[in-house]
């Protein structure tokens, strides 16, 4: 596994050619099996979301981490239900790392 740290060029790019999206993203995951894959961080992206949720940028790169690696774990948030149990576990990993509900608002 890989965890990668791009810029917005190269999110842009990513985005474009593997989710057909014009604007870079925060995070993505890419699968090549049972728990095997990357995850790649949009940096500039993320210091942008961190700023407007009021999150500190670690908080967020947490957050986004922990989210990355239940995408390998075979979780997802398409249908409303895995979208409730998937931001339960992120809640439940978060606070055992210290960080707050990354849900809330401040």
């Amino acid at each position: 596994m890989v965890i990668r740290i791009v810029g917005a060029r190269e999110g842009r790019w990513l985005n474009r050619t593997f989710r057909g999206k014009k604007a870079a993203t925060n995070v993505l995951t890419f699968t090549y099996g049972k728990m095997s894959g990357d995850i790649v961080l949009c940096h500039p992206v993320i210091v942008r979301e961190a700023g407007a949720q009021r999150k500190t940028v670690a908080a967020h790169y947490a957050h986004l981490v922990v989210h990355g690696l239940l995408h390998l774990r075979g979780y997802d948030h398409e249908k409303k239900r895995e979208a409730a149990r998937m931001e339960r576990m992120e809640m439940r990993i978060l606070r055992r790392l210290g960080f707050d509900n990354p849900y809330e608002v401040k």
